[in-house]
C-alpha cells in the first residue's frame, strides 16, 4: 500500500538473475509496502525440462522469532524435497487477507502432492510483532499451513522482498521459480503449482499428477479510481501526508485539532485532542472526530482502543446495513484488538463523506479501501 505500481503484469519472463540483482532493483524503489491492487510477476518456463540450476536458491529463513503450526525442526523436515510458496504477509493488511482463502484452498488441493505454503509474517506495525496476536489472528483465519515471524525484517530483506502480500515459489530442489507481488494473477500462480509438482514427481519418480482444474474464487474487483491507503503515523506518512487539517504532525504531541470549513478529496481531517504518535494518532479528549472525503467500495481501519464504540456516520447520517462494513453494527464499531476493522462495504465505490466519532482512548493506524 506504501508503494502502488498501477497495472503492471510481467508474465512469462524466465528467471534468469540472483535474487541479489533482484533485491537490488526493488530496493532502488520507496519504503516497505502494500502493493494494493497492483500485480507484478515474474514466473518460469513451461518446459518441463528445464535446467533448475539456472534459477537462484531460495535464501533460508533467518532471524525468525516465532513459529505457528511448526517447530523449527518440523518446518525444515517439511520443506525438503518440496515444492515451496513462501507467502509474505501481515494481519493487518486487506490485500493479504484477501490472498488467504487462495492459499487455503492450494494447501487443501496440493499438500499431499507435494506443495508446502509457508506464511512469513513480517510486521508493518509494532503490534504485529506480539506472537499472541498473531496466533490470533491464524487461529481466525483458520490458517492451516506453517506461519512463522519475520518481526524484524530479517528474512524480508534476505529475499529482496518490498511488498505485501508476496509471493515466492521454489521447485522441490529450492530454486525461486516464481515471483508475484501484490493480489490477483491466481490462475498463473496456481498452474505454476501444478508444472512444479509435476515436474518434481517427474525427476523424483513418484506416481503423482497434479494437474487438476483451477480453483474457483471470486476474485476482489477493484475501482479505476480509489483513495490510496492513508496513514496516521508521522513516520509512516513521511513524503505521503494526507492530513487535511492546517496544525499537521507534531510528533510526540498531543495537538488540538478543528475542522476547516472546506474539505479535500482523500485527505482526513481531525477534530479534538489527538496525541501524534510514530504509527498512529491517539484521541486524548472526550470526544473526537476524524472526517474523510473518499472513492472507494469498502473502507477500512487499522485501529485498537480499550473496548471503545466509534460511531459511523456515511454523508452525514449514521451508516446504514446496506453500507456499514462487517464489523460495524448499529452504525457502531466496537474497537478493542490490534487489528483491522471492516467499516463500510457498499454495492458499488463512490464519493462519500466519512466520519468517525470516538472517545478517549480510540487509537488509529490507517485507512485502507477496496
Amino acid at each position: 500500500m506504501k508503494k502502488e505500481i498501477k497495472n503492471a503484469i510481467i508474465a512469462g519472463i524466465v528467471v534468469v538473475v540472483a535474487i541479489a540483482g533482484v533485491a537490488t532493483y526493488f530496493m532502488s524503489l520507496d519504503k516497505p509496502g502494500t502493493t494494493d491492487n497492483s500485480v507484478l510477476t515474474q514466473s518460469i518456463s513451461s518446459n518441463a525440462t528445464t535446467d533448475e540450476s539456472q534459477y537462484p536458491l531460495a535464501p533460508s529463513l533467518v532471524g525468525i522469532s516465532g513459529y505457528i503450526n511448526t517447530t523449527p525442526d518440523q518446518l525444515q523436515s517439511t520443506i525438503k524435497n518440496k515444492v515451496v510458496l513462501y507467502d509474505f504477509w501481515t494481519y493487518s493488511c486487506i490485500n493479504c487477507l484477501r490472498t488467504l482463502p487462495y492459499l487455503e484452498e492450494w494447501n487443501a488441493k496440493y499438500a499431499n502432492k507435494g506443495l508446502v505454503i509457508v506464511g512469513i509474517h513480517s510486521p508493518e506495525f509494532e503490534f504485529e510483532k506480539n506472537i499472541d496476536n498473531v496466533k490470533m489472528a491464524v487461529q481466525k483465519y483458520k490458517i492451516p499451513y506453517p506461519v512463522v515471524l519475520d518481526s524484524d525484517h530479517s528474512t524480508w530483506n534476505a529475499f529482496g522482498n518490498r511488498y505485501w502480500p508476496a509471493e515466492y515459489m521454489t521447485d522441490y530442489l529450492g530454486h525461486i521459480r516464481h515471483v508475484h507481488f501484490g493480489e490477483g494473477d491466481y490462475d498463473q500462480t496456481e498452474q505454476t503449482i501444478q508444472l512444479l509438482l509435476n515436474q518434481r514427481a517427474q525427476a523424483l519418480g513418484l506416481d503423482v499428477n497434479a494437474n487438476m482444474s483451477l480453483v474457483d474464487l471470486q476474485p476482489h474487483e477493484f475501482s479505476d479510481q480509489q483513495t490510496p491507503e492513508l496513514y496516521f503515523g508521522y513516520d509512516f506518512a513521511t513524503g505521503r501526508s494526507f492530513i487535511g487539517n492546517q496544525e499537521g504532525f507534531h510528533p510526540n504531541l498531543t495537538v488540538t485539532y478543528a475542522l476547516p470549513s472546506n474539505l479535500q478529496q482523500d485527505h482526513f481531517y481531525l477534530d479534538g485532542d489527538w496525541q501524534n504518535l510514530s504509527d498512529s494518532m491517539k484521541l486524548s479528549s472526550d470526544t473526537g472526530k476524524i472526517v474523510l472525503p473518499y472513492f472507494a467500495k469498502d473502507v477500512h481501519i487499522v485501529a485498537t482502543g480499550p473496548g471503545v464504540d466509534v460511531q459511523v456516520l456515511l454523508d452525514g447520517k449514521p451508516v446504514g446495513n446496506s453500507d456499514a462494513g462487517q464489523d460495524t453494527q448499529n452504525s457502531t464499531v466496537h474497537v478493542s484488538e490490534n487489528r483491522l476493522y471492516n467499516i463500510i462495504s457498499s454495492p458499488q465505490a463512490g464519493s462519500h463523506t466519512l466520519t468517525l466519532i470516538g472517545k478517549p482512548g480510540f487509537q488509529i493506524y490507517t485507512f485502507t479501501f477496496g
